[in-house]
């Protein structure tokens, strides 16, 4: 059960609760629920209340014992019965129904009028008869007197269906081109039709002649277009409720041609559907989006209910607070109102349990599933998984079981819960503790510039009505562990933040610059006022501010801003380049320093292969030292006699196949310089600096770019030159 509170008016979702996932079977379904203690809690008002695809419309009957929906796919009619709240029966169509009517005090006798413009009239067992209209239908009442059936739809006509004979009678001739709604008074059975052009007419049934013409679209205030009438209802003999495509609903008494009240539902939708509450003075008005409960002589809202899917349709239980929507979906929405009446006696204990239950908002989740990433499943190392029945596969990841999860998560972190632990700790000490020193300073621990920009800006409004409406954000609880949470902190040795640091000191600048503006100019109006109240006491009204300035003043002024403008400019590209720069050194010194652990690790395996090699025995039956034999560092001299196992390992070398020569000699390559007998009896080996040669191709890149930018300004012209002077013509 979900609880909503609008305007202190408690709104009970009974249709709410926690859901399994679809893939389930049943009985795997049913143990779930069963398991769980929530569930335990839920209320299945009626059982199986649902479509297998769209809810289109949803009646009660007149005794209040039977509720009646339509909806697909298949096209179907279902009929539940509130005395054992489960489903009674259960029909199929040949087309989807537009809307139906239940003209008996039970489901006995019925009326759905289908998209294809068929109308089916159904008895207990079944289908009764079933005939063509000439034109697509939108919209049937029933008109129990006479045993008329109206419908309206694409065209001027009102078509007479009459029951008791089995006939067509004469139809009804409007003045518009498309009628959309129509409704019967049940107390002077007077007839009224909704057009297309914003119009209702009304008719009498007696004389079979209309009676009057009401223009509706005239009376809609701040409404360019003529918005067409979609749904009419009648709240008593007098009273009538008219709603628009525009979204306006307006109150009529029939006597006038001007509306009671206009209520607008500000969304700009059609208005599907109207009811009235006279014990409570509402009106329930339905849109796409929203259903609203609002006061029926103020027309000040009560209540709302928000749409997760398109709305289609609703019906109330008369003299109750129960209402049912149909939606897009596959459910059909229960909502209990306490404030609008008590409950249906068929389920009076809903009086109880809302009295005791408090208001707790329950989600939609999968408690025992856990929705996992193709990355987070990597980082698992469960891959392998992908396919398999403990992986369900939706959207961009997978749902996998929730103790599964919690294993691997143990697995691949073990000490994960003790670093939380450790910290939820800490910061609970934190929390408690108290500084010696008691300052008075009100600076966060984190974040602390942001929180003086803050209260500078709280302390200094500007003059614009929205940045004054701001809320605080030291105040704001959604904020507040952005001020005391260490992993919200700005990282200033971030490579964005960098790139950023030029634009931000130059708002601080453009504030800064702002604010000696405001000071100079507070400064010069008062020696304005001042020189003013001189003039005006010596009756010299030559100059109210006191001076002019002439036009050479004028132009050294603007010819200054401007200088100063672009001196701005300037020093925030210098920055800006600075700081690209800086940020492409950092990237290379870290890519050096991962190829030069990488040149380590492969040193290291060399020296390893090397050592194994030379640990063998020699041709006289003695063993080589290790340790003689390890790589040379930079500039090494080393008897030659030393190295006999190089010789054994180079005829090894010789000996392998092609592949595992190349590989051997790249990584011996620039490392080991093997010298002939002939040249001595001594080896020397080196390496060359790799830092000394990225400094070299760094400087020749800087000097390259700084020749470009010389020869580009060179060709362009510079801006100053398009200045326009004034000359002052005497």
């Amino acid at each position: 059960m979900f609880v909503n509170e609008v305007n202190d008016v408690k709104i009970y979702n009974l249709s709410a609760g926690k859901s399994v996932p679809d893939w389930l079977t049943d009985r795997r379904k049913k143990s779930k629920l069963m398991k769980k203690v929530d569930s335990r809690r839920q209320i299945e008002l009626i059982q199986d209340f649902d479509m297998p695809g769209v809810c289109t419309s949803i009646r009660m009957s007149p005794d209040q014992q039977y509720i009646l929906a339509t909806g697909t796919y298949k096209p179907r009619v279902k009929c539940f019965e509130v005395s054992n709240l489960s489903i009674k029966f259960e029909r199929c169509f040949d087309s989807e129904v537009t809307t139906f009517e239940v003209i008996s005090d039970d489901y006995c006798k019925m009326v759905f009028l289908q998209c294809d413009r068929y109308v089916e009239i159904h008895a207990a067992h079944g289908r009764h008869y079933r005939l063509r209209i000439p034109r697509f239908g939108r919209d049937m009442k029933y008109h129990k007197p006479s045993c008329d059936m109206y419908i309206v739809g694409v065209g001027k006509d009102i078509y007479r269906l009459n029951l008791e004979r089995g006939q067509f009678l004469q139809p009804f001739e409007t003045d518009a081109s498309c009628l959309n709604a129509c409704d019967v008074n049940p107390e002077h059975h007077l007839l009224v039709a909704g057009s297309k052009e914003g119009t209702v007419e009304a008719w009498d049934p007696r004389t079979k002649q209309r009676c009057s013409t009401l223009d509706v679209a005239m009376k809609l205030p701040g409404v360019k277009e003529f918005p067409s009438v979609t749904a009419l209802k009648y709240r008593s003999g007098l009273h009538m409720a008219v709603g628009t495509a525009s979204g306006h609903v307006l109150i009529y008494d029939i006597r006038a041609k001007q509306p009671l009240l206009v209520k607008n539902h500000l969304n700009r939708l059609p208005i599907k559907r109207l009811a009235f509450n006279p014990a409570q003075n509402a009106v329930y008005s339905l849109d796409e989006a929203t259903l609203k409960l609002w006061d029926e002589q103020t027309g000040k809202q009560i209540a709302y209910v928000e749409s997760t899917s398109s709305f289609n349709d609703f019906c109330t239980i008369p003299d109750t607070g129960m209402f049912f929507l149909a939606q897009e979906d596959v459910k059909m929405l229960t909502y209990y109102v306490p404030a609008m009446g008590p409950a249906p006696r068929w389920c009076s204990f809903l009086d109880n349990l809302t009295e005791e239950i408090e208001s707790e908002v329950l989600e939609n989740v999968y408690d025992d599933y856990q929705f996992v990433t193709a990355k987070e499943l990597a980082e698992l190392g469960m891959e392998h998984l992908v396919g398999t029945n403990l992986l369900k596969g939706y959207m961009h990841g997978y749902f996998m079981d929730a103790r599964l999860y919690n294993k691997a998560k143990a697995v691949v972190e073990p000490f994960a819960f003790d670093r939380f632990r450790k910290d939820k700790i800490r910061q609970e000490i934190e929390s408690e503790r108290k500084s010696r020193l008691q300052i008075d300073s009100k600076l966060p621990k984190v974040n602390k510039e942001l929180a003086l920009k803050i209260m500078d800006e709280q302390a200094n409004p500007s003059n614009n009505a929205k940045q004054r409406n701001v809320p605080n954000l030291l105040e704001d609880s959604r904020f507040k562990a952005m001020f005391e949470n260490s992993d919200f902190a700005a990282n200033k040795e971030a490579e964005e933040y960098r790139l950023l640091a030029p634009v931000l000191n130059r708002l601080d600048k453009s504030k800064a610059k702002e604010l000696k503006q405001r000071v100079e100019v507070a400064r010069v109006a008062e020696l304005h006022a001042d020189e003013a109240q001189q003039r005006d006491d010596s009756d010299n009204d030559e100059d109210l501010f006191g001076f002019e300035k002439s036009d050479r003043e004028k132009e050294e002024e603007s010819g200054d801003e401007a200088s100063s403008d672009d001196d701005d400019r300037r020093e925030y590209v210098k920055e800006m380049k600075q700081a690209y720069k800086q940020v492409k050194r950092l990237r290379e010194d870290d890519a050096e320093e991962e190829e030069e652990i990488g040149e380590a690790e492969d040193n290291k395996q060399l020296q390893k292969e090397a050592t194994n090699d030379q640990a063998r025995p020699l041709k006289n039956g003695s063993y080589h030292n290790p340790s003689t034999n390890a790589i040379p560092k930079r500039f090494t001299m080393t008897p030659l006699d030393q190295h006999q196992g190089n010789s054994l390992m180079q005829q090894r070398i010789k000996q392998a196949s092609l592949q595992d020569r190349v590989r051997v000699m790249s990584q011996l390559e620039g490392q080991v310089t093997n010298v002939g007998r002939s040249l001595g009896n001594r080896q020397m080996t080196f390496e060359v600096n790799k830092q000394k040669k990225s400094q070299y191709h760094a400087k020749k890149r800087e000097a390259e770019l700084k020749k470009h930018r010389d020869e580009r300004r060179s060709i362009v012209r510079p801006i100053k030159s398009l200045r326009l002077k004034k000359v002052n013509f005497k």
